[in-house]
């Protein structure tokens, strides 16, 4: 938002904002969030106010935070979400959208032992509420796969097409719902609706990519890229990081076609590495053995080319960020 930048710091739960000052990211004020000690979801609202959502582990609940950036100032909620029930003791929020002047929330529980040792519910929930009153209007379930969405500050999981409807993937893969039985797919919900498509599914696994993804990005035209990975080139969470496994696809939402782009395996588990700008679609490889570059794919065409070269010596790419 502007020349500004903003986080969680994990370690205090403080909204941070912070400005680069001299070449150096520093600290402009911090406010405290409580049973903030990460942050799951983001959207603006307006130009300087941010809507944040995570779940409060210690209190099992779901909690809001509206803040004015300008002012630095927060109003908190708790969101009317079931707590997890039975034997999950968790819960993760995969997308939040503002649609017909509805607030939807989409979400899975987990059951976790540890960070390598969890299960997801093999059902993915959709709740819409009224806003800013967050009133529960409807709870709507799907069981065709879990995990809807993903942790939007690391990398896109959903976009709304055209047409104003809305598309997200859903991550049952190991790295993120673990719950690998259930296809990875991508779903929809139509303008105006609160509920998942009933009528649409593009089963990313079932398709030649017969894979688990993780990533989702538009590039406009009912067209958008996949991020899958190879699960047989890594062997388990402790290398999920380190090992070049991931691929990209360009697939067509309407014919539900997918097509392999001529890119190195990445690495990486989560990461923002597309950008899209004036009908060009950047990608950032993080390769060992083929070196490290900015890709740039010109849908129009299908044409791949390189074009920025990372140093050879870059160990992990993050982001690929427009700075304004």
């Amino acid at each position: 938002q502007g020349n500004y930048y903003f986080r969680i710091d994990a370690r205090t739960g403080e909204f941070v904002k912070s400005e680069i000052k001299n070449g150096i990211l520093s600290e402009v004020k911090s406010i405290p969030l409580k049973g903030f000690s990460s942050m799951e979801n983001y959207n603006w609202i307006h130009s300087d106010s941010l809507l944040l959502f995570c779940f409060d582990p210690k209190a099992k609940v779901v909690r809001s935070a509206k803040i004015e950036v300008n002012k630095m100032t927060s109003v908190q909620e708790i969101v009317p979400i079931p707590a997890p029930f039975g034997n999950y003791n968790s819960l993760s929020i995969g997308f939040s959208k503002f649609m017909d002047r509805k607030l939807l929330i989409g979400y899975t529980y987990h059951k976790i032992k540890n960070l390598g040792n969890y299960e997801t519910s093999d059902t993915m929930y959709v709740a819409s509420f009224t806003y800013p009153s967050l009133q529960s209007l409807t709870i709507s379930k799907d069981t065709r796969s879990t995990y809807p969405g993903g942790v939007n500050s690391r990398q896109p999981h959903s976009f709304t097409d055209e047409k104003g409807d809305f598309y997200f993937i859903a991550c049952p893969g190991i790295a993120a719902g673990n719950t690998p039985d259930k296809p990875t797919g991508i779903f929809r919900i139509k303008n105006g609706e609160d509920r998942i498509d009933p009528d649409y599914c593009f089963n990313i696994s079932a398709s030649p990519i017969q894979n688990h993804g993780y990533g989702l990005w538009y590039i406009g035209q009912g067209k958008a890229i996949v991020r899958t990975e190879r699960k047989d080139l890594f062997t388990g969470m402790k290398d999920h990081y380190k090992v070049p496994h991931f691929d990209f696809y360009e697939i067509d939402l309407a014919t539900q076609v997918s097509t392999g782009l001529a890119l190195p395996l990445d690495k990486g588990t989560f990461r923002q590495c597309i950008l899209v700008e004036n009908g060009l679609v950047y990608i950032t490889i993080n390769s060992q053995t083929e070196g490290n570059y900015v890709w740039i794919f010109k849908p129009k065409t299908k044409s791949l080319k390189k074009g920025l070269k990372f140093r050879d010596n870059t160990d992990y790419i993050l982001r690929l960020e427009r700075l304004n």
